[in-house]
């Protein structure tokens, strides 16, 4: 006879299997997956965000170093696991054709690193995303960004058409500068914002489709589109 807890771990899964798929079909984002060689890249189930939130509470930086608009050094762990569960909830209920904003976690053999996000406004028109991400303080420094940034990028311009990818980076941000530089994006420009109570210039880069088509990648496959398309204004 199956021991007892096996039979209820077999049970456990089999409803999460079907919250799952209730999910897919009334929310179709619930069933996009980005493979890459090492990484899955989806929307996470609520236990799942409650983890990458933990995660996020950890650290997404040196205590000294400051790269993002996002203060994450600011209030305590408690306050920025909160922050990521609320980014997360306001883009799904936020979420139109026109306007809307992609937060996928990136996880390893199912453990979370962090989140990618893309994001369009008028993309039916315009076809042009933005890009961002936070990885976990601990995984940072071993590929992971540039995977996952590669996987996002394959479902904007393979999958949703298109033709070009944005990013802003400070310009003392030199690992993110060097990771979109080697991703092929160029220069386009400035932007300046309040980094607290200093005015910091970052750089805009522009990756357009002629420049990502050139470049030879690792392949990477993207599951689940094609009932999505419509949410994408496509």
């Amino acid at each position: 006879m199956t021991p007892l807890p096996q039979q209820i771990s077999s049970a456990a899964v089999g409803v999460l299997v079907r919250i799952a798929s209730m999910l897919a079909d009334l929310w179709p984002q619930y069933g996009l997956t980005i493979f890459t060689p090492r990484l899955e890249l989806r929307l996470p189930r609520e236990e799942e965000l409650a983890e990458l939130a933990h995660l996020a509470g950890r650290g997404v930086h040196r205590a000294n170093e400051r790269p993002f608009l996002t203060p994450w050094t600011d209030g305590s762990p408690q306050d920025r696991a909160r922050f990521v569960l609320q980014a997360h909830w306001g883009q799904l209920g936020g979420w139109s054709a026109t306007a809307w904003r992609l937060g996928l976690g990136v996880f390893r053999a199912g453990d979370p690193l962090g989140v990618v996000t893309l994001r369009a406004r008028d993309y039916p028109v315009v076809r042009e995303v933005t890009t961002s991400a936070w990885l976990g303080i601990e995984h940072q420094g071993k590929g992971y960004g540039t995977e996952a940034r590669i996987g996002l990028l394959t479902l904007a311009f393979d999958h949703l058409d298109a033709r070009a990818a944005l990013t802003e980076v400070f310009q003392d941000n030199h690992a993110s500068q060097g990771v979109s530089r080697k991703l092929g994006y160029e220069w386009d420009g400035i932007s300046v914002d309040a980094r607290g109570d200093e005015a910091v210039v970052s750089d805009r880069l522009r990756l357009t489709r002629e420049r990502w088509i050139q470049e030879k990648r690792a392949p990477v496959r993207v599951d689940g589109m094609a009932s999505c398309r419509p949410l994408f204004g496509l």
